[in-house]
């Protein structure tokens, strides 16, 4: 897959996105939650690693907060290291964010560090198969990478608008495919998390 085939495609998703936040920016973040709660396997005492949105992406923030009240560890990322996999760092509603690389707002470096069951995704489109097309640094495929490398049962979840869905996503050896989909229009499960 060309690197020109991925900017093609990565330019046609963002515009997708950032209409779909335009019309659902407000109601999305409270469907979002709704669906993921009702559809995503969770145990007891999962720890979840979600991020703040920026952007047009498709904001997790209702849903970290439901979390964070039914007694679920909550985690943002931080990038500690450019090209390098994500570090996740303890989160609580109303902690202070600071700002990071590419325009992210994450944890304070001295925040503890901690380990996902469910990585919350963001991504500018997905497909049918779990394919996710994001932004070209790469983090999001080394972090699950690793995540699933050390421990079996990582989940990763994208969240995004229904309408970021594409056909067929250009994919290269590297890329990580994800677990499940969850949009304002409800949730969809991948592979072996859909039982295939």
């Amino acid at each position: 897959m060309s690197a020109e085939a991925k900017r093609s495609a990565r330019e046609a998703a963002r515009r997708r996105r950032d209409s779909a936040h335009a019309a659902l920016r407000a109601s999305a973040p409270a469907l979002i939650a709704s669906n993921f709660l009702a559809s995503v396997p969770l145990a007891e005492g999962s720890c979840i690693a979600g991020y703040a949105a920026i952007g047009s992406e498709a904001d997790p923030a209702e849903l970290l907060l439901r979390l964070s009240g039914r007694g679920h560890s909550c985690l943002l990322p931080r990038v500690a290291t450019r090209s390098m996999p994500l570090v996740f760092k303890g989160w609580q509603p109303g902690d202070e964010l600071v700002p990071g690389d590419h325009g992210t707002r994450e944890p304070k470096p001295d925040a503890p560090e901690g380990r996902p069951d469910i990585v919350l995704v963001p991504l500018l489109a997905f497909d049918a198969q779990g394919r996710r097309l994001g932004y070209g640094g790469g983090y999001y495929d080394r972090t699950l990478e690793k995540l699933r490398q050390e421990r079996r049962g990582v989940v990763a979840v994208g969240v995004a608008f229904s309408a970021q869905e594409a056909q067929d996503l250009p994919e290269e050896e590297f890329d990580a495919r994800l677990d499940w989909i969850v949009t304002e229009k409800g949730a969809r499960a991948f592979g072996p998390a859909a039982g295939g």
